[in-house]
């Protein structure tokens, strides 16, 4: 673990700082939400090694218990989203805060989050959103600017009660009913009116007209995040629905 020491920007955290960071490249203006995949103990010696051969680190690792730890100040960049595009930028960690949220994922159970859990990322949140006028669609989900690598912090994660402590955007979601959907190999203005509208949102996503394997990860990444009741990477009316209501939320915010 690192020597270097730092005051905390989030008061409630404890300093456990990481040598993976380096100086920012824009203004911070995203918090990203990760789950670590992995148990504390693991997750803080992997987050804090300097030798492994992938180097990675987030800004805070929040436990189950809701202890806060820091690992890298906020003034610097946090190594932790990998190849992401968001709003057509490449380089997310330059402009976001990464938080990593204890819980084994989906290769592990994938259990519930604590509620003392949620109450402390909901309270870090709510701190740095205050301090760098985030915007409520920029707290974003790990898999929602690296859709074809990553489903955290999965569709367990309740993004509905955040919101309602205005930490990020949601919609409630439209109602799944049967119907006619657009999947794999579908193509026409259905297929691009479907992608130009998650592209506006901000997903990394070309309007091409055909529903090949990068749209159905985009929109099961979506569904994860704003329709996490069924996760299939179909749009069916209910996945369209609440993404156009999203759109509408999004755009008064601008």
């Amino acid at each position: 673990m690192s020597e270097e020491n730092f005051v905390p920007d989030f008061r409630n955290a404890r300093v456990a700082p990481s040598p993976n960071h380096n100086a920012r490249a824009r203004a911070i203006d995203m918090i990203v939400l990760h789950y670590t995949g992995e148990s504390a103990e693991d997750a803080l010696a992997h987050l804090c090694d300097d030798e492994a051969a992938a180097k990675v680190s987030s800004h805070y690792l929040v436990h189950e218990d809701g202890r806060i730890d820091q690992l890298v100040a906020e003034a610097r960049r946090a190594w932790r989203a990998g190849a992401s595009l968001w709003e057509g930028e490449r380089d997310n960690n330059s402009r976001s805060i990464g938080i990593e949220i204890v819980n084994l994922g989906h290769e592990h159970g994938y259990p519930d989050f604590p509620d003392r859990q949620i109450d402390a990322v909901i309270a870090l949140c709510r701190d740095i959103i205050a301090r760098h006028c985030i915007r409520a669609d920029r707290v974003l989900a790990h898999s929602d600017i690296a859709p074809a690598r990553k489903q955290d912090p999965g569709e367990k994660f309740p993004w509905g009660r955040l919101a309602a402590a205005d930490v990020g955007l949601w919609v409630a979601p439209a109602p799944i009913v049967e119907g006619a959907a657009l999947a794999r190999g579908a193509t026409g203005k259905d297929v691009h009116d479907l992608q130009t509208s998650l592209a506006r949102y901000g997903y990394g996503i070309a309007a091409t007209g055909t529903y090949d394997a990068e749209t159905e990860q985009i929109v099961a990444a979506f569904q994860r995040h704003f329709r996490p009741a069924r996760v299939d990477g179909i749009a069916d009316a209910s996945t369209i629905g609440t993404l156009r209501h999203l759109l509408t939320a999004s755009s008064a915010l601008a």
